[in-house]
């Protein structure tokens, strides 16, 4: 059954479902039209799970008698190029800012898609008074203009996203990638069949990912690899961004003394990024990507959340990006929207 089916979110506070149809209205769009642009622009951002999107869900979501699951609402952000606040999905957080009106969907402004881009990238906040969030942000941008024309002309970076399960911080090290052109590490397809076989060959359970078996034995295997693979690149020059929970390594100054020492001999700056969300979002990603290693924290989710810190954050110098009810992710949606708009990979 399905998320939608299940009404998950209907009381969220803040959805005002008629704002869906205002903004359908505006559009001039029929719902069997607005269910067809739903699916295309879908497929174009190649979300991952395709909304059906038929006239009779989308009627529902307008009455207030089904509230969207999350790739109908990034859906319905990209086709109106809106947030989540703007559509009435939810409350707008502190200091979120909603600005998209109800603009015709052949109405391209020039440069839309450099304010696209740089409003993503500005959810990159300071999360202790000594990190320079706008250095970072900057090196991302001049990266992004940089990319056809002659290559970026500063030191090489190392970019650690770290965040709990589910926080998005995959899709925000994707958005750094596709804007920068650096490579990405994902821990996850990086190591996966060594920590799965190595599990069975000590006797455990492939998919574990929570007792003393993988914490102790493999854990440490698994980041070593991640580390040695990135380090490969930086000792080439190479900026590379990182994907994994880093949950142990920021919040030891040691680990990251050593790996900041290391990378400022090689002439690479380091900067740790610290994905935050809520538990009600980290719960609808695990659900959604249906991946075996987190069988056992839907099963358990109460004991999972009390092995956790939600307000956990790292003890080092570090950037933070607020995806809380998934807004970092929906602007990266709508900058790489824009960018394709703007590049005439879609049509207006």
């Amino acid at each position: 059954m399905t998320m939608e089916a299940l009404g998950v979110g209907k009381n969220r506070a803040g959805w005002r479902p008629d704002r869906l149809r205002e903004q359908r209205e505006a559009h001039g769009l029929t719902l069997e039209k607005a269910g067809e642009r739903l699916r295309e622009v879908a497929e174009q951002a190649r979300l991952k799970g395709i909304p059906a999107a038929n006239p009779q869900t989308l009627w529902q979501h307008e009455q207030g008698e089904v509230y969207p699951g999350p790739h109908y609402r990034r859906a319905y952000c990209l086709l109106y190029r809106a947030t989540e606040p703007d559509l009435g999905f939810r409350t707008a957080l502190p200091g979120e800012e909603s600005s998209f009106q109800l603009t015709p969907m052949d109405d391209r402004v020039n440069g839309t898609h450099v304010l696209a881009v740089e409003r993503a990238v500005h959810r990159i906040a300071p999360g202790v008074d000594a990190a320079d969030h706008l250095a970072l942000q900057q090196r991302i941008i001049d990266a992004w203009k940089r990319r056809h024309t002659g290559g970026d002309p500063h030191r090489p970076v190392l970019i650690l996203v770290g965040g709990f399960a589910g926080s998005g911080k995959t899709e925000l090290a994707r958005f750094l990638v596709q804007l920068t052109g650096w490579p990405l590490l994902d821990k996850d397809p990086l190591t996966r069949a060594l920590v799965e076989r190595l599990l069975v060959a000590l006797g455990g359970d492939p998919n574990d990912r929570h007792t003393d078996l993988y914490k102790t034995q493999v854990r440490p295997v698994e980041y070593d690899c991640l580390m040695q693979s990135a380090m490969a690149n930086i000792q080439c020059g190479i900026s590379t961004v990182l994907s994994a929970p880093f949950i142990a390594e920021l919040t030891n100054p040691a680990w990251m003394q050593r790996l900041t020492n290391r990378c400022s001999a090689l002439g690479v700056d380091v900067f740790p990024v610290w994905v935050q969300c809520d538990e009600e979002s980290m719960r609808e990603y695990i659900t959604i990507r249906s991946a075996a290693r987190d069988a056992w924290k839907l099963a358990r989710w109460d004991e999972y959340l009390g092995t956790i810190n939600l307000e956990l954050r790292p003890t080092v110098p570090h950037l933070v990006v607020d995806n809380r009810l998934g807004t970092a992710v929906s602007l990266a949606d709508q900058a790489r929207q824009a960018i394709r708009h703007a590049m005439g990979a879609v049509p207006a």
